[in-house]
């Protein structure tokens, strides 16, 4: 029986990642979860966003305001097959339940890391509601990276692999911890098993280009309020996991 670890602490940051290889964690024994809920405000208009075998994606952004009132900008994808007679439009409040997904985009040389909601469930709202939850559990895929801010405040940077059901494929989640749970993560290895527990949020930040110049850019991160440790790989296991390293995105 595998013993359980619970730690609380609240966070905030960002990276983007590239692979070096194709990543896959499906052939471990259990399947992860990725459960994620959001209420708030259509804020970006619907856009066809894809098509596969006939089946058309759409996209649009959800605002989401945290009890500060400072907000959350969330990309969201879904099916035509979801929507079916469901209208919506900038203004309107609503409900949706999903997973929180990744896909790499290829960006010149480099692969950037696209984060988005995939929703499952949707619907419409008479009047205003805020919610952001997201649970996690997945394999930690990458040396957690352990920084502290010119105030002294300690982070974590965690990318999680987080299986796919059904799909044979997973999905590439970075998150961030602060105080206790920084430190915590810090000593965790690659092929570590864990629990998040969340939100989805956004911020905007400065990019320093190759031509001096600058541009505002917007990162989406899981800021962990609580992480478990759910158990580790064998060593043979975590021999087979492929490296992933980290660029500037």
């Amino acid at each position: 029986m595998l013993t359980t670890t619970l730690w609380t602490e609240t966070a905030f940051n960002t990276k983007m990642f590239r692979e070096k290889k194709t990543m896959n964690y499906t052939n471990f024994k259990d399947e992860a979860s990725n459960n994620a809920i959001l209420a708030g405000q259509v804020c970006g208009d619907l856009k066809k966003s894809h098509e596969i075998d006939g089946e058309k994606f759409f996209e649009f952004a959800v605002k989401v305001k945290r009890l500060s009132l400072q907000e959350d900008i969330i990309p969201v994808t879904i099916s035509e097959r979801t929507l079916m007679n469901t209208h919506i439009g900038v203004g309107d409040f609503v409900d949706l339940k999903g997973e929180y997904r990744s896909y790499n985009r290829l960006a010149g040389e480099h692969s950037k890391l696209i984060l988005h909601f995939f929703a499952k469930e949707i619907a419409v709202l008479s009047e205003e509601k805020n919610v952001n939850e997201l649970r996690l559990s997945g394999y930690v895929c990458k040396e957690p990276i352990y920084r502290k801010t010119p105030f002294e405040r300690e982070i974590c940077d965690v990318l999680l692999a987080v299986n796919r059901a059904n799909y044979r494929k997973s999905d590439y989640i970075p998150c961030i911890l602060w105080g206790r749970n920084a430190r915590f993560m810090a000593e965790q290895s690659v092929g570590c098993k864990v629990e998040i527990v969340g939100r989805i949020q956004s911020r905007e930040y400065t990019k320093k280009l190759d031509n001096g110049e600058s541009e505002v850019r917007t990162a989406y991160e899981v800021s962990c309020q609580s992480v478990a440790i759910l158990g580790n790989l064998t060593k043979l296991e975590q021999k087979e996991l492929p490296k992933v390293e980290a660029v500037n995105n």
